[in-house]
């Protein structure tokens, strides 16, 4: 492991040593965490984040669809990998900023997957909470167990130093989230309500620009939610005991160390410790990227009904959900055309917390089926 402090900033020299792996096609040398998509694993994912959806969850009911078994929520991808962006620049942190997914086919179960890494692209640019930082791009690619592009992902996030961070303290005024029991209750009634469109079909003739989707809600978010989603998903950092010192050993200086117990961890533990997020300059833990835009998903797939597909889902990450705060995703309409023989939606959707703050905003194009064509997928 490595004994260097956190980085006081970025440097050029480390910036040239980070291009140097533009182009170069990275694959892993063991596995993520799910390298198949069986029941158990579809189901441990939905429970990760909260979905429902019988086609992804009841075996009974996926059978009499015209898959004829489960099938996973597409951004299920996210537990065969995610891009983790933090090596090679020790001291230096990497927050998850975005995804461009592009989906192929249906994941269904049963489906095998391998995947790969390739960075596309490295921008320098000035941050309001680290002042220089970077923005890092990897398109990852994933192919099922006939060989097929099954999805791929423009993934994104930025690079700050983590003291740099801290000592920008642009976070620092966001106070945890309280809730009246009429607020609580105002976020029961929207799970209560929540709409699995399922098996009665969303034609592409009833759908009209300035249609909304009826909005849904995950929150107010806490630890467990965090811990949830881990365990429906995995983590690239997290193993325990001989495994995390090899981890560690392996990727030196990717650790960050707690200021008040001198123990040496991974950083992914600022989504679970309040005291490793104050290191990097936020008042507590906060949700994963990945989890987040994974429930604007989760609102999609509700929506198009079984027979429909999500072809494209773009989500930019523009502000820390911390623990406490509530995301209610939404979407419109925006529109509707037909191209090489599909009948297409365009539709802005978002996620937003409980002080009215967008800090997801996202695109997608969706597939449904047609009264022309009543077959379904198939």
């Amino acid at each position: 492991m490595s004994d260097k402090k956190d980085a006081a900033e970025i440097t050029e020299e480390m910036i040239a040593e980070l291009r140097k792996r533009i182009g170069v096609v990275w694959k892993p040398r063991k596995p993520y965490f799910n390298t198949a998509a069986t029941r158990d694993a579809i189901r441990h994912f939905c429970e990760g984040i909260g979905d429902f959806n019988p086609l992804f969850t009841d075996p009974e009911y996926a059978k009499k669809t015209s898959y004829g078994c489960v099938v996973a929520p597409p951004l299920f991808a996210y537990s065969i990998y995610y891009a983790a962006a933090g090596r090679g620049m020790p001291g230096v942190h990497s927050w998850h900023s975005g995804d461009d997914w592009e989906f192929y086919q249906p994941i269904v179960e049963g489906d095998t997957f391998t995947y790969e890494n390739e960075m596309v692209d490295v921008k320098v640019k000035k941050s309001r909470m680290a002042g220089k930082s970077l923005i890092q791009y990897h398109d990852i690619r994933y192919f099922n167990q006939r060989g097929e592009l099954a999805a791929k992902s423009l993934n994104w996030c930025v690079r700050a130093a983590r003291k740099a961070s801290a000592d920008k303290s642009k976070y620092a005024d966001i106070k945890a989230a309280t809730y009246s029991a009429e607020e609580m209750q105002k976020i029961y009634d929207a799970y209560d309500s929540e709409e699995i469109r399922g098996a009665s079909p969303r034609y592409w003739e009833d759908c009209k620009i300035g249609d909304e989707l009826k909005p849904m809600v995950k929150g107010p978010l806490s630890k467990r939610d965090i811990f949830a989603w881990l365990k429906g998903a995995g983590s690239v950092f997290i193993e325990a005991h001989g495994y995390a010192l090899d981890f560690l050993r392996r990727h030196g200086g990717l650790e960050m160390v707690d200021v008040n117990t001198g123990l040496p961890d991974v950083p992914e533990l600022v989504h679970m410790e309040d005291t490793r997020a104050q290191t990097i300059g936020l008042p507590s833990a906060y949700d994963y990227g990945c989890q987040r835009i994974s429930w604007l998903g989760n609102l999609l797939t509700n929506w198009v009904g079984d027979d429909g597909f999500i072809k494209r889902l773009r989500a930019e990450l523009r502000g820390f959900n911390i623990v406490g705060d509530t995301t209610w995703l939404k979407g419109k309409v925006v529109k509707k055309y037909e191209k090489d023989g599909e009948f297409l939606v365009d539709i802005e959707c978002w996620g937003e917390n409980q002080r009215g703050i967008v800090t997801m905003p996202g695109a997608a194009t969706v597939k449904l089926p047609s009264k022309r064509d009543n077959s379904g997928l198939k």
